[in-house]
């Protein structure tokens, strides 16, 4: 799979390259490619934004600006999902990650605060997605978010069977995974629960699905 973000910081990315699961998957199943808008703006000195027509705080992410970006990298064509990552876009679930993780090619247009000249969301973006009902500073952030998800389910990702009892897989309902305990059995008078350390792994199953939340 190839994730392309376009980003006004690609050098934010780093820290999370070199982290499992990410790490492992890299240049094996999985190609990142980092773009920034700058340097293939049509404006000077590397202006990427610009202020709102009509009044208002902050600067927006220019549409020229966007599209030129988009032109440079796929002079032929683009992939078939183009996600913009806003608050007002359709949010993440994890139904949205497996199926992006099916995905040969996509691409993810960030921006700052709320930024996008909405002519991006409406003609250049296939989809636009929300990681949450609130604002960023930092675009990047968003997108980062729903690369990591799509990555750790893409396959050598993680350990075999370690993500199919997690929270919101088919195998729990799409609910909460049931809680954990570990060492020490009893802290402060906390008890890990008898039956987890029972043995008994029919009974620990179903302790388990009867907390699924």
């Amino acid at each position: 799979m190839r994730i392309d973000v376009f980003t006004l910081v690609p050098h934010a990315f780093a820290w999370l390259t070199e982290q499992q699961p990410i790490a492992g998957v890299l240049g094996a199943e999985l190609e990142l490619r980092l773009v920034n808008y700058r340097e293939t703006t049509p404006l000077r000195a590397g202006q990427v934004d610009d202020e709102p027509y009509g009044g208002g705080a902050g600067m927006v992410l220019r549409v020229d600006v966007v599209a030129a970006a988009l032109d440079a990298m796929y002079p032929d064509a683009r992939p078939s999902r183009v996600i913009a990552l806003s608050p007002q876009g359709q949010p993440l679930t994890q139904t949205l990650v497996e199926e992006l993780a099916q995905e040969q090619h996509i691409a993810l247009l960030s921006s700052r605060f709320e930024g996008f000249d909405e002519r991006i969301v409406e003609h250049l973006a296939t989809d636009t997605v929300s990681v949450g009902r609130y604002v960023l500073s930092n675009g990047d952030l968003p997108a980062m978010v729903l690369f990591d998800a799509v990555a750790r389910r893409l396959p050598g990702a993680l350990a075999e069977g370690s993500g199919e009892l997690e929270s919101f897989s088919e195998e729990l309902g799409g609910g909460l995974e049931y809680p954990h305990y570990t060492r020490p059995a009893e802290f402060r008078g906390w008890k890990v629960p008898d039956v987890l350390m029972s043995g008994d792994h029919a009974k620990i199953e179903a302790w388990r699905r009867e907390r699924v939340r």
